[in-house]
């Protein structure tokens, strides 16, 4: 029962997170690409202010549900096997990146889609395109290696 409780906290959280970004940047981006600039970036700034709260929420559920399954099943570090190892590595990095995207350029994003200075909000958003598509990377390479990683 606790096996399972881990696994799907979890996953629930990876699910959200890698989803939620890989929907973003391969679908919804694309299709604002046409709207007008305050459109646009109007609509980044809610979607925005929606998601990142709730990818907070995912990152805890993550690091509950790994670390729980790290100790439960391996009962260290040491004992865990390499892919888990990647996996935590790699999830970290994201984790870190989601912080800096949170601290920097959505901070300066949200203040100049709030004061309309577009030239600067679509710079910021730019810079935010560039961490999620980064993010989009290492969630999957993370999800095919925590899929395949006892088969090596």
């Amino acid at each position: 029962m606790l096996l399972s409780l881990l696994v799907s906290l979890h996953l629930l959280g990876v699910l959200f997170w890698v989803g939620g970004i890989t929907f973003a940047y391969t679908v919804l981006r694309p299709a604002t690409g046409p709207l007008e600039p305050p459109v646009r970036l109007a609509l980044w700034r809610r979607v925005f202010a929606k998601f990142l709260p709730w990818v907070g929420v995912a990152i805890v559920a993550i690091l509950a549900g790994g670390y729980g399954l790290l100790f439960v099943v391996y009962g260290s570090f040491k004992a865990a096997p390499l892919y888990v190892h990647i996996m935590q590595g790699t999830g970290l990095v994201m984790i870190l990146l989601y912080l800096h995207f949170v601290a920097a350029p959505w901070r300066r994003f949200r203040a100049a889609v709030d004061s309309a200075v577009w030239p600067e909000a679509a710079k910021n958003l730019n810079q935010m395109r560039i961490i999620v598509g980064i993010n989009v990377i290492l969630g999957v390479f993370t999800l095919i290696v925590g899929a395949t990683g006892k088969y090596w």
